[in-house]
This record gives C-alpha cells, sequence and structure tokens, in this order.
C-alpha cells in the first residue's frame, strides 16, 4: 500500500516471508550470518521464547480494514503535534505497493549502531542508500531519493519473482489489503514506523531485554482491534543461529 500524496511509480508487493525477505536483504548488502528475519508464530509467551535473544527489530503485516483505517485517521492529528528523536529514521511511502521495503528500510537503518557497522558494508547499496539519507533528512527528501534509485527497484522486482514466493505476485494493479509497519528501538523508545503515517508514533520506554515482548503488546493492540480478523503476520530481526 501506499501513502498519500504523489505517487510516481508502484512496484510489485513483497511476501511476508522470512526465506524471501532474507534474500532481499543479503542481496541489498546486509550481513544475514549475523542477523536474520524469523518468524515470530503468535504474541503470546510461548511464541516469543522461541526466537533467540537480542531481536533487533520487528516487521509486521496487517490487514486493512476499516477498523485500521478509522484508527489511523484518528492518530494523525495527534501525531502531528508530537515531537520525536531526530536520531529516529522515518521514510514516507509514495511508491505503490512498496510497503515490504519501505518496511525492511525502516526496521534496518535502526537497529543499534554496533550491529549496523558490523552487517551494513559502507559500499554496498544498503550503506551507501543510508549514507545518502541521514535521519535528520526530511522523510519526504528520503523519498524523493528512493524514487529515482533504479537499483533498489530492480532488486525489489526480483524478490518479488524470486522462487522463495509460497504465492503469485499478481497484477500490478492489484488492490492491496495488507501493509507492513516496523518497530524499533530507539534510545530506549519503542517505536512505530509506518510509511504512510506522517511521523513515528511513540508506544513508550524499551529496553534491548524486553523489545520483543514489548512490540509484541503493539502488535496486540492492532490485533485487538480486528478481533475476527487473522491476516497478521510477524517477523523478527534476531540474531542468526549456527546450523552446526
Amino acid at each position: 500500500m501506499a501513502s498519500e500524496g504523489s505517487i510516481k511509480r508502484k512496484w510489485f508487493p513483497l511476501e511476508s516471508n522470512p526465506e524471501l525477505l532474507n534474500k532481499y536483504i543479503s542481496k541489498l548488502g546486509f550481513d544475514t550470518s549475523l542477523y536474520r528475519f524469523t518468524d515470530v508464530f503468535s504474541t503470546e509467551a510461548w511464541a516469543l521464547s522461541m526466537i533467540p535473544p537480542g531481536t533487533a527489530a520487528i516487521v509486521f503485516l496487517y490487514p486493512l480494514t476499516k477498523v485500521q483505517e478509522d484508527f489511523r485517521s484518528k492518530e494523525k492529528e495527534q501525531l502531528e503535534k508530537l515531537d520525536v528523536d531526530d536520531a529516529v529514521w522515518h521514510i514516507k511511502q509514495r511508491i505503490g505497493n512498496a510497503c515490504g521495503t519501505i518496511g525492511i528500510l525502516h526496521a534496518l537503518a535502526n537497529i543499534p549502531e554496533p550491529l549496523k557497522v558490523a552487517a551494513i558494508p559502507a559500499d554496498s547499496w544498503l550503506g551507501k542508500f543510508y549514507e545518502s539519507c541521514p535521519s535528520q533528512l526530511s522523510s519526504v527528501a528520503k523519498a524523493e531519493i528512493l524514487e529515482e534509485d533504479e537499483e533498489i527497484e530492480s532488486k525489489h522486482d526480483a524478490a518479488t519473482s524470486d522462487e522463495q514466493n509460497q504465492t503469485n505476485r499478481g497484477a500490478l494493479d492489484q488492490q492491496l489489503i495488507t501493509h507492513f509497519v516496523a518497530i524499533v528501538n530507539v534510545n530506549g523508545k519503542m517505536y512505530e514506523l509506518d510509511g504512510r503515517k506522517v511521523k513515528p508514533v511513540n508506544h513508550g520506554d524499551t529496553t534491548q531485554e524486553s523489545f520483543l515482548a514489548d512490540s509484541a503488546r503493539v502488535v496486540q493492540k492492532f490485533m485487538d482491534r480486528d478481533p475476527e480478523e487473522m491476516r497478521f503476520t510477524i517477523l523478527a530481526l534476531a540474531p542468526s543461529l549456527s546450523d552446526n
């Protein structure tokens, strides 16, 4: 799904699939031998206990139902009045169906600095993009840079047609009914990052140790607004486990 405003182009949507997204971020330059996306099967404790300690970010998918859209409309007025830590990296989504890539960019841009240095080489696509788009740059200015980047458009398109996909990518003009959002920890505050929103949403205090459980509570709020809905998925960017 795309944000309101100028839409210069439209991409095929990404699938919420950890194997696919790990392959995609690897091609963007992220070292998945250190951290990788993994499924979180529930917001309950039993599911969270299956995730290796040290989750650095969350990316989740939710359905764009009327109740969710009504809540977003009411929330917009409140967000416009709030100040946000300049260290939080946020980009507006102005490309149709690009929410998967936007969610990934939000997640990886806001991981702890030591992990970012270790996992994102300066000469990779991610490294160069983040260098050109510091957090202090406006969300719209970042979006304008992304819109002119043919390399990311090509890599996103390749991911949507990759053999790792479990579903057909559909038609380019198909109306999407789900949307990707990231949750990150920046300076001890938990932020929901959505390219359709004017600003990050501050969900309060968190710590590295409690971040996964705190994020699960945020996701649960989305679920509670739509108790009959099942179209939610949660991915944690967590330490990679050795195959040995």
